[in-house]
């Protein structure tokens, strides 16, 4: 599934930034929000085309808040603060001048949401698996 190895490829790029190094450099922290940004962005995506593949209701349209909590209602996902947290992230973090503000985005970036995402891809491998094996 396209959306799936497009999120996937870019969970393997977020999960190599180099931390130390994000807090220590401006431009290389803008990086790795803006990878964030994108992986969320690919996440949601990823995981409305599973549901939809699985012939759940409500999932063929939907914003991100949305697919999330249908996505939660069918036990897609199981951590819905950290998803509501990493939407919320997403959405205050192109007004993010406050260097602060960024090195607490970054900070949850590394301690919480990249296993976030992590959990979201070994449970879409899985429901990606059923759906083949129906087939």
């Amino acid at each position: 599934m396209k959306k799936f190895d497009n999120f996937s490829k870019c969970l393997k790029v977020l999960k190599k930034a180099d931390f130390k190094q994000a807090f220590e450099n401006e431009i290389y922290r803008i990086g790795v929000i803006g990878q964030f940004n994108l992986t969320f962005e690919l996440s949601w995506k990823a995981l409305q085309e599973v549901l939809r593949n699985h012939g759940v209701d409500g999932a063929d349209v939907g914003s991100p808040r949305e697919i999330l909590q249908i996505a939660y209602k069918v036990g897609f996902i199981s951590d819905s603060d950290s998803w509501l947290l990493m939407l919320r992230k997403r959405n205050l973090s192109v007004h993010v001048y406050n260097e602060e503000e960024a090195e607490e985005l970054v900070s949850l970036i590394k301690e919480r949401f990249i296993s976030t995402f992590a959990a979201l891809e070994e449970t879409l491998k899985a429901k990606i698996g059923s759906i083949d094996k129906e087939f």
